[in-house]
């Protein structure tokens, strides 16, 4: 039976005297479609940030692919494609030369290049628009364009960052329904983070959610909903984390200024 291909042992993060990742653990099976919820400050976007090799734990274990993410960083990020929350595209050049730009950072071979830029561009139907400037398209475009870009190195594991923000219904259903197509075609492992619950008791195979630094609980959509005595993923959700109000948490990831504000905890 296959193991795992993300784990994460009693990892903590911690920024002066606040603990943003507290204790967390978990594992990822191969070519699973994995949830990662939590309010605003949880700790989401650090663990994702351990994860890609962009902050070092304070402690504990991260691995991808059986590599090391602190020791081995290089190989760690060959297995790996990620689409972040915010836009990470280049506006001022065209779709092909992103891809391009990427397919040379990422060691593609020359060969490889625009057969595989093609077949992408292809699936997420942007072919055809190749050769416009970048900051001419809508935010759907800009989407469908970086989850073709993550997939350039052919990685095992696609990390989503919040992928669905700020699009509209229609734009959502086609990249979700792109998404499965990846996990059960080509056995790549999905994980995600969202704030749209239904996205989430839709999509994942297994959702973990995390509050305050730790996780508080994983499982199905129907065992979370089980396990808190709920009707529905949201509220379990609810339940699990309360429902006071959340401000952002902001974050200077050299550890000089960290600002922690939540209400109602």
């Amino acid at each position: 039976m296959p193991g795992p291909i993300i784990e994460v042992r009693d990892v903590v993060k911690t920024f002066g005297k606040i603990k943003a990742v507290d204790h967390v653990s978990f594992a990822i099976m191969r070519g699973e479609i994995f949830a990662f919820l939590g309010p605003n400050g949880a700790g989401k976007s650090t663990t994702i940030k351990m994860l890609t090799t962009m902050l070092r734990p304070t402690s504990g274990e991260l691995y991808l692919d059986g590599h090391d993410v602190t020791r081995e960083q290089a190989k760690a990020r060959q297995s790996f494609g990620i689409v972040f929350q915010d836009p990470a595209v280049e506006e001022e050049l065209t779709a092909y030369e992103n891809m391009l730009f990427h397919a040379v950072l990422y060691g593609v071979p020359k060969a490889e290049q625009q057969p595989r830029i093609q077949k992408l561009m292809e699936l997420v139907d942007l072919w055809e628009r190749k050769d416009s400037l970048v900051r001419t398209f809508s935010g759907g475009m800009r989407r469908r364009l970086e989850v073709a870009r993550g997939l350039l190195h052919h990685p095992k594991i696609l990390f989503l960052d919040e992928p669905t923000l700020g699009l509209d219904t229609q734009t959502r259903k086609i990249l979700w329904n792109y998404v499965r197509k990846l996990s059960q075609n080509e056995g790549m492992t999905i994980f995600f983070t969202t704030h749209y619950l239904d996205e989430a008791e839709e999509v994942a195979q297994r959702i973990a959610i995390i509050d305050h630094g730790k996780i508080v609980a994983t499982g199905t959509a129907t065992q979370l909903v089980k396990q808190t005595k709920t009707k529905n993923l949201e509220e379990a959700y609810l339940k699990l984390t309360g429902e006071g109000i959340r401000d952002e948490v902001s974050e200077d990831f050299n550890g000089l200024n960290v600002r922690s504000v939540m209400r109602g905890r």
